[in-house]
């Protein structure tokens, strides 16, 4: 049976560990990378969709990207507790038009034994931005170490 490390129940540096590799894999914008982190049933909540197993959430992670282009997200950890990692984030995106937003959300999730997400809810609200006022500049991909968190940024 595939795992996905670190496993629960966390500590609160696995559970850091956890909401970076997260963060990593969802810079990616690769939906197929992204969606081996959760169970083949999980289920989500993600604004008005609710997937349900890997396959329907790897396909609202392609349209997402489609639409929410330049993507750039910062996750941080909010609490923890056994299988459960509750998390705060925002990204950066600008659609096709050339509006950027900056959307601001919260996750609550659900992890097995095996360390996949069995269930995903996330809150999430958009914030229009001027070019100027965006903050994630770093280039696609990865955030680099050195680059500032949601906290240090005062968000």
């Amino acid at each position: 049976m595939e795992t996905r490390p670190p496993l629960p129940p966390f500590t609160r540096e696995t559970a850091i560990q956890k909401v970076r590799l997260a963060e990593d894999g969802w810079n990616t914008r690769d939906p197929a990378r992204v969606a081996l982190a959760y169970s083949e049933d999980t289920k989500w909540r993600n604004r008005a969709e609710f997937p349900v197993g890997r396959e329907q959430a790897r396909a609202l992670l392609e349209r997402k990207w489609k639409r929410e282009l330049d993507y750039r997200l910062i996750k941080e950890l909010w609490a923890f507790d056994g299988a459960r990692i509750a998390v705060r984030f925002a990204y950066e995106w600008h659609d096709d038009a050339g509006n950027w937003y900056r959307s601001h959300g919260n996750e609550n999730w659900h992890f097995n034994d095996q360390g996949l997400m069995i269930h995903r809810h996330a809150s999430i609200n958009d914030e229009p931005i001027n070019s100027a006022e965006r903050k994630f500049h770093w280039p696609l991909g990865r955030r680099p170490d050195d680059h500032p968190g949601l906290s240090d940024l005062g968000l």
